[in-house]
């Protein structure tokens, strides 16, 4: 890992595993509106839309929907973006890198290949303090994410 993508433990959350389908897959899986909506949040929430723009300054939208019909909506930007390999976005700013009123986190994937076929997959979210960090975690950020990545794997092996 790059000392820029060094992640610092006061601020940043980072959930690191190895999964057995390729990155390829995994990249797709996170790069299409229709195979987000498969995967993205733990059921039984689900995605009733989103949008990606796959380009620096492009949007990545979703619309997460509780049983009950409460909504959370996520609205970021993607900064850097390679390929199979990384993709960076925050909600701190909105399409065309305008400030969003309420900055939570920017999101890196690290995807690389492992063994035959597999992918280390590393997910950090990367908080402005320490306050936001531990809020992250206490919503449950391990378990979530970790839920939703059981969930990417499942779905991209039918794929």
């Amino acid at each position: 890992m790059t000392p820029l993508l060094k992640p610092d433990p006061k601020l940043d959350l980072v959930l690191e595993r190895i999964v057995d389908v390729p990155r390829e897959l995994v990249w797709k899986a996170w790069t299409r509106p229709e195979h987000i909506s498969k995967w993205f949040t733990p059921k039984p929430w689900y995605i009733s839309d989103c949008e990606i723009d796959l380009r620096p300054g492009g949007i990545f939208r979703t619309v997460m929907n509780s049983p009950e019909g409460e909504q959370s909506i996520i609205h970021g930007c993607y900064l850097d973006i390679v390929p199979n390999e990384r993709l960076v976005w925050t909600d701190a700013l909105l399409p065309g890198y305008r400030p969003s009123a309420e900055p939570f986190l920017t999101s890196i994937l690290l995807l690389e290949p492992h063994g035959n076929g597999g992918t280390k997959y590393t997910a950090m979210a990367i908080h402005r303090d320490e306050a936001t960090r531990q809020k992250h975690e206490e919503m449950g950020f391990y378990d979530g994410w970790g839920t939703v990545l059981d969930q990417l794997v499942e779905y991209v092996k039918t794929i």
